[in-house]
């Protein structure tokens, strides 16, 4: 770990570059205004966002299930739509996502078995006014980014939070190849994007498919689509959680309601 503390900061050692970021693009710290109470809402908000991407499911469709916090939700009221004799066919985007679903009896089968996907849902961690995102948090980007953009349409479900003017405010999940890691992190700090290694109990976080994460803090994110276009251009880059022109309605909780948002 030694040549690895020399390469690689520890995750997340950015709180301030989050400070300033958040407060740059008008977003609100949780600290500054009580974050047990900010959470609660965010909950709330959530769920309510969740819940409702569930209404746009339709008998006979194949459905793209994403992974994290408010999906849950929306797998939660699919299975009351399979429960009560809604037939469909779930693509899952992650590990955690196939062991939530399938242990709730949603049917699921491999992308590479379905001619197309008729809807996916998904979170996000970040949302422009373009509808524009940063993805990838959970560490599930990969997978994520290719059941999208293998959909026929594809529904973000976020609280209120995850809005913002511009994207900026979260790290840029960057997906990389153990093997010549190194080599990606020093082309990405020439840059200036200040890569940081994300790890989990002290050692590299792995996806589901054995790579790293390398987490993006860039002093602004100006033009998006083409640093997404550019990283994928490195050797060694798997994917990045830039999700360009990707999603054709977002669903936001905002207070005790749901606003949807069209591309």
């Amino acid at each position: 770990m030694t040549a690895l503390k020399s390469c690689c900061p520890m995750y997340p050692a950015n709180l301030e570059w989050m400070k300033k970021q958040r407060e740059r693009y008008g977003q609100l710290l949780a600290w500054e205004c009580g974050e047990a109470v900010l959470e609660m809402c965010r909950i709330k908000e959530k769920q309510q966002a969740g819940e409702k991407a569930a209404e746009y499911v339709r008998d006979g469709m194949v459905v793209g299930l994403g992974t994290g916090s408010t999906v849950f939700y929306t797998i939660r009221k699919i299975v009351e739509l399979v429960k009560n004799g809604m037939k469909i066919q779930g693509v899952s985007t992650s590990k955690s996502t196939t062991e939530l679903a399938g242990s709730l009896g949603i049917e699921l089968v491999s992308i590479n078995d379905v001619e197309t996907i008729d809807l996916t849902i998904d979170g996000a961690d970040e949302i422009d006014q373009k509808l524009n995102g940063i993805k990838g948090g959970g560490g599930a980007l990969f997978f994520e980014k290719v059941v999208a953009y293998a959909s026929a349409k594809v529904i973000w479900v976020v609280d209120a939070g995850k809005m913002a003017p511009k994207l900026g405010g979260v790290p840029v999940p960057v997906e990389v190849s153990p093997f010549g890691y190194r080599q990606v992190y020093k082309r990405l700090s020439v840059e200036g994007l200040n890569p940081v290694m994300r790890l989990e109990s002290g050692q590299p976080f792995r996806t589901d498919s054995d790579h790293y994460i390398l987490d993006l803090y860039p002093d602004n994110l100006d033009h998006p689509g083409e640093l997404g276009a550019w990283l994928k251009e490195i050797p060694g880059v798997i994917e990045h959680g830039l999700f360009i022109d990707c999603a054709a309605e977002v669903l936001v909780g905002r207070g005790d309601s749901v606003v949807s948002v069209l591309r």
